[in-house]
């Protein structure tokens, strides 16, 4: 998920469509696929490249936000007869469209990521490919990467089993519409079912030290006949989801550690000095968080509807810098090779049709369990993957800190001189008059400099809106 999501919908959309296609043209990022792929793409879509195992029996179902048509995984959920659990987890199989070394390969290492704006998404491959052929839609046999893991009764994994097979969607379920479902009792088993072992799933990452950010988007909303930003928590079945993915990004790491070649998604432990700098946060927005107990324990605490506890978890989500791919190959297995985070090896596996190194990790995880070594072409790219990554997290990062600037800086931009009510999140330790405020209403995070003594950290302080300018997409305060 990316650090501060944002969606802009409606009527609030048209004003601020010149400023964001002024940051595609900043950062040199083009909608538009190049004829030849296009042309490759269409190709493909009509005569990818099929499994002989079928599995088209198995009734899957998928969840995405309702507008989503690139869907990656789809699921089935089962119990055993020992009174453990069977997940199918089905990926979509892009090697089975795109070619090593064809135009629309070489445009997927380019873009590497699809990158996500407030009104729009720029894909990583062609619609016709993403949201069409290769996407998992209800009612379309589809080429996939099936994996079968069991899990005993308190959802532990006990085996693992990817191969590529034909799978169909029976349903395109949504968060809000499962969410529904299981609180109301009207879930038939195999969706109830994510409920039960995404919670034995959260109850073993608590054992294990791991913890999942459940970081709020924000949304705009309609206000006294204009528009605000607020927080939207995200719902326990987005969690529950998540935690079905987390499980499979595990199983992928585990197979290519055993096998002794692979691309891992490695986080290091944070730093004293970030814990501090979080703890600090806490304070200012009224987070309860006692020496005593440890980080994770107070991210599970945090109440995702509470405003203060929303903008504590964003400020969480700096801990995760740091997070790279490290590749390994012959057995040299890398050290640490672990994802503080996640508290175990982990991989990124399961969104092919939006990030690129998905893709051969699906490959290097069915050659393992086949026992064959990986495709010369997965080997070749391998080397490469880190750095790839990196610049496509840079730049998707760009996309992300900016657009939420434009945003914040168009609802605000005729709000100039008003005072608002704001918390002191963060204090620059060389320049103490400038830093880092909150405000409950609208949520809003942003700079603030100009006062003549330092910040009250930890504080309640009145501010006035001093800039507010989508064009330069920058939102700044001054001490009121």
């Amino acid at each position: 998920m990316p650090r501060r999501p944002i969606h802009v919908t409606g009527a609030a959309e048209a004003p601020l469509r010149a400023a964001l296609r002024a940051l595609r043209t900043e950062l040199a990022i083009l909608d538009d696929f190049p004829p030849a792929v296009l042309a490759e793409a269409e190709t493909a879509a009509k005569a990818p490249r099929l499994p002989a195992h079928d599995a088209t029996d198995l009734p899957f179902f998928t969840v995405d936000p309702p507008s989503s048509t690139d869907l990656d995984q789809a699921v089935h959920l089962a119990r055993r007869a020992d009174g453990g659990y069977r997940v199918h987890y089905a990926i979509a199989d892009v090697a089975a469209f795109v070619a090593p070394g064809s135009a629309i390969d070489a445009e997927a290492h380019r873009r590497v990521l699809t990158l996500y704006f407030p009104d729009g998404k720029v894909p990583l491959h062609p619609a016709v490919l993403s949201e069409d052929a290769a996407s998992l839609l209800p009612g379309e046999v589809r080429p996939a990467v099936l994996w079968r893991i069991d899990l005993d009764a308190e959802g532990r994994r006990v085996a693992t089993d990817v191969r590529r097979a034909l799978v169909r969607s029976r349903a395109k379920l949504d968060y809000a519409g499962v969410q529904r479902q299981l609180d109301s009792g009207t879930a038939e088993e195999p969706v109830a079912l994510l409920r039960e072992i995404g919670r034995l799933r959260e109850a073993i990452e608590i054992e294990r030290g791991g913890i999942s950010l459940d970081v709020p988007e924000q949304e705009i909303v309609e206000k006294d006949h204009g528009y605000d930003l607020a927080y939207r928590a995200p719902l326990p079945s987005e969690s529950w989801n998540a935690q079905i993915s987390l499980l499979t990004g595990m199983a992928a790491a585990d197979l290519m550690t055993a096998a002794g070649t692979g691309v891992l998604r490695t986080l290091p432990t944070a730093p004293d000095g970030a814990v501090a700098r979080l703890r600090r946060s806490a304070q200012a927005l009224g987070v309860d968080w006692p020496h005593h107990v440890p980080y994770a324990d107070v991210v599970r605490s945090a109440d995702p509807s509470n405003p203060r506890h929303a903008a504590f978890l964003q400020e969480c989500t700096t801990l995760l810098r740091g997070a790279g791919y490290t590749v390994f190959t012959d057995g040299r297995i890398p050290d640490p090779a672990v994802h503080a985070a996640v508290a175990d090896e982990y991989t990124h596996c399961t969104a092919p049709l939006r990030r690129l190194v998905d893709r051969y990790a699906s490959e290097l995880c069915v050659a393992a369990v086949a026992g064959d070594e990986p495709p010369e072409w997965v080997r070749a790219a391998l080397p490469a993957l880190p750095d790839e990554m990196a610049a496509g997290s840079r730049r998707a990062n760009a996309v992300e800190r900016e657009s939420v600037d434009i945003v914040e800086a168009a609802l605000l931009k005729d709000r100039i001189g008003e005072i608002f009510d704001a918390y002191v999140i963060d204090v620059k330790e060389r320049e103490p008059s400038t830093g880092t405020v909150h405000l409950d209403d609208p949520a809003v995070v942003a700079r603030i400099e100009g006062g003549a003594s330092p910040l009250p950290l930890g504080e309640w302080l009145r501010v006035r809106l001093s800039e507010a300018d989508p064009g330069r997409a920058k939102v700044l305060f001054a001490p009121a």
